[in-house]
């Protein structure tokens, strides 16, 4: 049942409830991609299918990006308890909607509320764990939302290939575990309160932008632009990287990613050891390890050596990831945590969508995607003299 409003104990399920729903977001791309040709082949009549169906997956993504400040604009004014669980509802529903939707606008429609409720689902339950723990609690909890997305990745792309065998609109049923997550959120939550009052956020409605920490916030949304194009790229090129090598088994190619991927949650698990070490510390181990996978991987002209890169690639992603949203939940106080995660949510889900296109540019002009591994490494090479620049001058403190 809903705890009360004075408890500033929150216990291990309700740090799950906050925790789940982040593999939501990786549940509207991941899930679906196993079903892609066979929803091309579906609306293969349809003028320029090529261009929309594609939408489908990634719609939800770029309303995420552009949608997520509104969305913490929103948990600040309304509350963020009351918000989340409708936004469950609404993510279940337009989720659901493709089964019973035949008309391809219709369907992707449905992708842009998934894309709405996606904003406010991820945005208000990191909110609410920066609201319900601290210290290292805190760092515990958002550093498992990594772990957690990238595991689920996992699951969902085998669960999307297994269902989509029995047709492709299968999938979409898996959009009602959302309903299973709101009935967590009611049970184990309650209306979060700024520590010490008495009373949850209620009256007055904030809209205050007062105390915000603008020039600390907006150097943290650039390091995470610059860090999350960097974070993708294995997840995205790894195939493609691995078939210039003369793999030419799909099954292999998603085997072989996937054991490299391992380094994401490792990376994560590493830094709910390490995470009070100086931030500045942190972002030149992450982007030293960042430089040096890509350099394997552009360099060693082996799988092996390869998969090794991207190994080590992906710890310094798994790393890198809480590192810079816990930094930023630090700097952030209750009355504008909603606003500022929104904020640094849009950031990261902008160099998702970045991502591909900077490493397409790149690779178009150096002579291919291996070669461009290499550029990507300087990039993070320099990253790396910056934060260590950065850390000399005592501009980073800890996370």
């Amino acid at each position: 049942m809903n705890r009360a409003q004075s408890d500033s104990n929150p216990g291990f399920a309700t740090g799950l409830s906050l925790l789940i729903p982040i593999t939501l977001s990786t549940m509207a791309i991941v899930l679906l991609a196993p079903i892609l040709p066979k929803i091309m082949d579906e609306y293969k009549g349809t003028p320029n299918y090529e261009y929309w169906v594609p939408m489908i997956l990634t719609i939800p993504a770029l309303c995420v990006a552009i949608l997520s400040p509104f969305a913490g604009v929103l948990g600040d004014y309304f509350g963020r308890r009351k918000l989340l669980i409708a936004a469950f509802g609404i993510y279940a529903v337009v989720g659901l909607a493709p089964i019973f939707l035949t008309d391809l606008t219709a369907i992707l429609i449905s992708r842009v509320g998934v894309g709405i409720s996606e904003a406010l689902i991820m945005v208000l339950s990191t909110t609410m764990i920066g609201d319900y723990y601290s210290g290292a609690s805190r760092d515990k909890w958002l550093a498992g939302q990594t772990a957690c997305a990238s595991i689920s990745a996992l699951l969902f792309f085998n669960l999307g290939g297994f269902l989509g065998s029995h047709g492709w609109r299968t999938p979409f049923w898996v959009y009602s575990s959302a309903l299973v997550m709101m009935a967590a959120v009611i049970a184990f939550t309650w209306e979060p309160a700024r520590e010490g009052a008495k009373t949850a956020q209620s009256a007055p409605h904030n809209s205050s932008w007062e105390g915000f920490p603008w020039a600390k916030m907006l150097g943290i949304i650039a390091i995470t632009i610059f860090g999350s194009v960097f974070f993708y790229t294995v997840q995205i090129q790894a195939s493609s990287g691995l078939t210039a090598l003369g793999l030419s088994d799909p099954a292999r190619i998603g085997l072989l990613t996937s054991i490299a991927s391992i380094g994401v949650p490792l990376g994560t698990f590493i830094y709910s050891r390490i995470g009070r070490t100086a931030v500045g510390k942190l972002l030149f181990a992450e982007f030293a390890l960042l430089a040096v996978g890509f350099m394997l991987m552009s360099r060693t002209g082996t799988v092996t050596g390869f998969l090794v890169g991207c190994f080590i690639n992906q710890l310094g992603a798994g790393l890198l990831l809480p590192t810079l949203l816990v930094w930023s939940m630090s700097i952030l106080d209750f009355e504008v945590r909603s606003r500022g995660t929104g904020m640094w949510q849009a950031a990261f889900s902008l160099g998702q969508w970045l991502s591909p296109i900077v490493v397409t540019f790149i690779a178009l002009r150096v002579g291919g995607l291996l070669p461009g591994l290499a550029f990507l490494s300087y990039g993070a090479m320099a990253g790396a003299v910056v934060a260590a620049f950065a850390l000399m001058r005592g501009k980073t403190g800890n996370g």
